[in-house]
């Protein structure tokens, strides 16, 4: 028998997170670089008692929230392109539940996070204990029982010993690249705290290999005759393009064989915008050069996409009738999406295979693809340059267009990184963003997780440290969460968070319009005494002020000038700063040539929606059954 030591479980889980590394492409990586956290009874004498010891290597993150370190954790995993990773830990009950948010946002991004909820006494003598969720038809649940949905991998470890399975398991599926996303461990209070004897060879340096999947003879054999077969081809570049480092493989694949290419929220930026076979976005956030060519399609190359409703407009984009689908996906589950014919491997390699089999093929797509894209630019171009907009008051309000045309084209760091994740903001980024630096365009959207923008940036700032980065979020996702700003005072850890104040939701409150219902419950406005119902006076807020309340500066714009005078003090301060843009309500872009089905109310009293809804299932009528 080999040689053991005595810890405790907590103990024995950090000295084994900190001595995780992958390889991959021949680089060795330490996996784990630190945890975030907030303590409360159920861990800061268990796993919080290790953390504390002046042995303990990993950095400990005081989060304010708890949901806000999962984001942290998520934005700093997919800076690093999933080579990096953070754990989170939490008390039990509320504290474990405030996760489970950001566990289902990793989950859906394909992010690895390692999640350490604290969980009720193993050994159940304090029964109940204090944040404990009784279920009298079964015990054995707990309120980490909550992740199991939205998680890759769950485990309890209800004995001391079963944290080498736990673990060995928690990163076989970390660093899977077709598998990855939360993994969520449950640790009893009381096991955490409990000793036990651990060889020596589970805590001992471990390297995991990420190894990419080689596509068979027989794949690119039967990708290389539907790509010959295709006169119209497009590629759509997922975020599996991204994490994959297939890139210079995709520009290679299309220059070679005439093809244009679309983006996704999460492959957006592997390529940057000028490359003369970039489209920009796609779908119902995307723009018209996509959306127009992916109409008349007939072969769509999904590489690294997993072909969500927003990319392929509710499967209704797509409406040449003999278009076909070729998945490119290192996981199965992607690759077999809308009837695709599979190729399950690494896209780069994939890429790479075909583009000698398919020397002297050339797409029929001809002068479009220039055409199109030249069309949009001028489009782009117009939106950027937008005038500010007129007001009752007489004071003048920027347009968001405008804001972001400011912010991409004059204003900000060629290589600095943004970050966003929710409502309208992603929307028009997706859209009109131009990407000018490799890896500086950072969105979470699969989940559309509002309030991800502040804490995700804090993480971004930790992965790169040397770089700007810049959270471009709207006034409803900041007033969800924005606490982790004063972590990244506590840290030292300056970002740039500009919010963009249209005073509501209008993301939903344009939707909700778009389907004849009236502005109802979206507008930051307070309780008119007659009606009963949210449509009194605008209530205003001061979100610089809010940031000066955290320790931040706070800065405010009104105007194209004022806007650069403020980016300009921000650039040049030394910690986070708030800048507060006020910006007309309803001048976001809008949808270019693409739809979205929502469920509709198919009976109303209002005509409107009747007839919204009468228009809604005319166009299920044209969309793809599978």
């Amino acid at each position: 028998m080999g040689k053991t030591i005595r810890l405790t479980m907590g103990q024995a889980l950090l000295k084994f997170l900190d001595n995780q590394y992958i390889e991959a492409d021949g680089e060795e990586i330490k996996f784990v670089h630190g945890v975030f956290g907030i303590f409360g009874h159920g861990v800061v004498v268990g796993l919080g008692e290790a953390l504390a010891a002046k042995d303990n290597k990993l950095p400990f993150y005081q989060a304010k929230n708890e949901q806000g370190a999962g984001h942290a954790a998520m934005g700093f995993a997919k800076q690093n392109n999933r080579r990096r990773i953070m754990a989170v830990c939490s008390s039990i009950g509320p504290g474990a539940l405030n996760m489970v948010t950001a566990a289902g946002t990793s989950t859906a991004n394909h992010i690895p996070v390692l999640f350490l909820p604290s969980d009720t006494f193993a050994c159940r003598q304090p029964d109940p204990v204090l944040q404990q969720v009784e279920i009298p038809a079964d015990y054995t649940i707990t309120a980490s029982d909550a992740f199991r949905a939205v998680s890759r991998y769950f485990d309890r470890v209800q004995r001391p010993e079963q944290l080498m399975t736990a673990m060995i398991n928690a990163f076989r599926v970390l660093t899977d690249p077709a598998d990855t996303g939360a993994v969520t461990v449950s640790l009893p209070q009381d096991v955490q705290g409990e000793a036990y004897d651990y060889p020596e060879e589970f805590l001992a340096k471990r390297v995991h290999h990420i190894e990419r999947r080689i596509p068979s003879g027989g794949q690119i054999e039967r990708a290389a005759a539907m790509i010959r077969a295709a006169k119209k081809p497009l590629v759509i570049c997922g975020g599996g393009v991204r994490y994959s480092g297939a890139g210079a493989a995709l520009e290679k694949f299309c220059a070679a064989g005439n093809i244009p290419f679309a983006e996704t929220q999460g492959g957006k930026g592997t390529i940057l915008w000028d490359n003369p076979y970039n489209l920009s976005g796609i779908g119902t956030t995307g723009g018209l050069a996509a959306n127009r060519l992916a109409k008349e399609a007939d072969l769509i190359i999904a590489a690294g996409t997993r072909l969500g409703d927003f990319t392929t407009c509710s499967k209704w984009l797509f409406q040449n009738p003999e278009c076909r689908i070729l998945g490119i996906n290192a996981a199965s589950f992607d690759a077999y999406k809308m009837n695709g014919e599979p190729v399950i491997a690494d896209a780069k390699f994939t890429l790479e295979a075909l583009i000698p089999v398919l020397s002297g093929y050339s797409s029929s797509w001809g002068g479009k693809i220039q055409e199109v894209r030249s069309e949009w630019k001028a489009e782009v171009d117009r939106l950027y340059s937008e005038d500010a907009l007129p007001t009752p008051d007489g004071k003048p309000l920027l347009s968001q267009a405008r804001v972001l045309g400011e912010l991409n084209d004059r204003l900000l760091p060629r290589d600095a990184v943004v970050v966003s994740g929710s409502g309208s903001i992603p929307s028009d980024m997706q859209r009109v963003w131009r990407t000018r630096a490799p890896g500086t365009y950072h969105m979470e959207y699969a989940f559309s997780c509002m309030g991800y923008e502040v804490a995700a940036a804090l993480g971004v700032k930790i992965a790169c440290p040397e770089k700007e980065v810049v959270a471009i979020i709207g006034d409803g996702a900041y007033t969800m969460l924005h606490t982790e700003l004063l972590t990244a005072v506590q840290e030292g850890r300056k970002i740039i968070v500009v919010v963009l104040d249209n005073a509501g939701f209008h993301c939903i409150d344009n939707l909700q319009n778009s389907q004849g219902i009236v502005h109802f419950g979206n507008e930051w406005k307070t309780r008119d005494e007659k009606s009963g119902r949210l449509e009194g006076a605008p209530v205003p807020v001061d979100y610089a002020k809010n940031g000066e309340s955290w320790g931040a500066l706070g800065l405010r714009a009104r105007t194209v000038e004022e806007l650069g005078k403020a980016v300009g003090e921000a650039l040049a301060a030394r910690g986070p700063v708030v800048i507060d843009v006020k910006v007309g309500a309803k001048t976001m872009t809008h949808g270019y040539e693409s739809w979205w089905r929502v469920g509709t109310a198919q009976v109303s009293a209002n005509p409107d929606v009747e007839k919204a809804a009468k228009d809604m299932a005319a166009e299920v009528a044209r969309a793809r059954k599978y």
